[in-house]
């Protein structure tokens, strides 16, 4: 592909080296250029690609997109040099798989919690529906039946642009995306044409990062100002920063609820340890998921399903059979009548909502919780979480989650300030020993519920990533065979 063809949408401020230029590959890793190579030197959080602008000259690059010029220019590599390159690496990775994004209807899914849920609850009702589709999420990559091992919840903008153009090759008709605060920051979605895009909602989490809430309110809203009018944008009326991903939001604007104040309004006539009824759009269905959250997300599913032009009643139908997304609120009964529940809730709106629906249903003899807190990430949710843990459970937990290079024993007396006075609560630093803790606690008619790793089926403590899964343990513990 011709250099000229890679840079449509991209302004260039400076040009070294000739145009004429044929890439056969692009690239942000200098390890992998060769000659016929684009190198794209973008400016990360850790490392800054242009101090390996050298290298990839020196591995063949054919051209290289910068910021800065280096201090010595190469004869026969063509520079250019643009005003971001993160914004420009979204558009160049679009025009070398063949601009992908519009050749299927993508769908943005933003917001704290749910992204998960909502986004794999899209794609399974889509392909119920008799529709290929794509995922691209926290937990895994889907392109039509085959799947890929997910690495971020929203890959880098080439990542990105290769599976969607693999999408389309498989003949998806539609993506469902889960699009990180992150990724929008970082520019990962540039050059993304979106169908339409869902807001969750928006609470405490990842000031480690934004540093402040109204940075990371901004970070999301990002999505919904990149929206087009011919887009669609859906947002939860019952969260506050509902409305404020509408401003100045040139889509089709949408809004549902679970107090009866949306476009599309659901209630929850009644709930139990096996699912609910649901009243939605004034038509009633039963869902196997369980949950107010639950009720919530499937909302916003119907609703992305009715704009992208699916049929009513079919999507009714389809949804009553959607069961829980791994590691979400997933379910396990001993025989002898102790359940355990996993669940990725690792924030403490997630944690209060997962809670107060297990109490909610009012079956729970007892409710013992199991819960820790990342390393290297926002401490000051830390107390926050063992507060509710401990106001809400018979019994808390407190133990390791992803360290990191963190201590756990520092972590857990990070938790431990939010529940002086209290004595209903353990520290237990080893997951494993945790778990077993818990659930060897717990009777007939009891809960335990282990939260903040779901799906994962990892730990990492140091920089080493060791397996680990809370599903293994719990089965394990519960002697459940499959």
């Amino acid at each position: 592909m011709k250099l000229g063809n890679i840079l449509e949408g991209v302004e260039i401020k400076a040009v070294c080296g000739s145009w004429d230029v044929e890439i056969s590959d692009i690239t942000m890793d200098s390890r992998r250029v060769a000659k016929g190579v684009l190198f794209v030197a973008v400016a990360g959080t850790v490392v800054d690609g242009h101090n390996f602008i050298p290298s990839a000259v020196a591995s063949g690059a054919s051209a290289v997109v910068c910021e800065r010029l280096p201090e010595e220019v190469a004869e026969g590599t063509t520079y250019l040099v643009v005003e971001n390159s993160s914004r420009a690496l979204g558009w160049i990775a679009s025009n070398f798989y063949g601009k992908p994004s519009e050749k299927l209807a993508l769908v943005g899914v933003t917001g704290t919690n749910g992204k998960t849920t909502t986004a794999t609850l899209l794609y399974e009702l889509t392909r119920k529906l008799g529709y290929e589709a794509g995922l691209i999420s926290t937990v895994i990559y889907k392109i039509g039946t085959l799947e890929e091992p997910s690495t971020h919840t929203t890959p880098d903008a080439i990542t990105l642009n290769r599976l969607l153009a693999r999408m389309v090759d498989m003949g998806c008709a539609y993506c469902f995306m889960e699009v990180s605060s992150h990724s929008l920051v970082q520019h990962r979605t540039e050059g993304l044409k979106f169908a339409g895009a869902l807001f969750s909602n928006l609470t405490h989490d990842h000031l480690d990062y934004h540093k402040t809430f109204a940075e990371y309110i901004k970070a999301k809203k990002l999505l919904f100002d990149g929206l087009s009018k011919e887009a669609w944008a859906m947002v939860n009326a019952d969260d506050r920063n509902g409305a404020v991903m509408l401003q100045n939001c040139k889509a089709q604007k949408k809004t549902y609820s679970l107090r009866g104040i949306g476009s599309i309004n659901t209630k929850i006539i009644e709930t139990s340890l096996e699912g609910m009824l649901l009243e939605i759009d004034s038509r009633q269905m039963w869902s196997h998921l369980l949950g107010k959250f639950n009720g919530y997300n499937l909302t916003a599913v119907y609703g992305a399903a009715l704009m992208l032009g699916f049929e009513r009643d079919e999507v009714l139908t389809a949804m009553s059979a959607l069961r829980s997304v791994n590691g979400r609120f997933q379910t396990f009964r001993s025989e002898s009548g102790v359940t355990a529940i996993v669940d990725y809730a690792h924030t403490p709106d997630a944690l209060e909502n997962v809670i107060d629906t297990i109490l909610g249903v009012g079956t729970a003899r007892r409710l013992i919780t199991v819960c820790g807190c990342g390393g290297d990430r926002d401490r000051t949710k830390r107390p926050e979480m063992a507060k509710i843990a401990t106001e809400r459970s018979h019994t808390a937990i407190f133990t390791s989650d992803n360290p990191r290079t963190e201590d756990p024993e520092a972590i857990l007396r990070d938790m431990e300030e939010g529940v002086v006075g209290r004595s209903n609560y353990l520290t237990i630093t080893d997951r494993r020993q945790a778990i077993r803790a818990a659930i060897r606690m717990a009777e007939a008619g009891d809960v335990v519920l282990v939260a903040g790793k779901g799906h994962e089926d990892y730990q990492i403590i140091g920089s080493e990533k060791i397996h680990f899964s809370d599903q293994e343990e719990v089965k394990r513990e519960l002697r459940i065979e499959n």
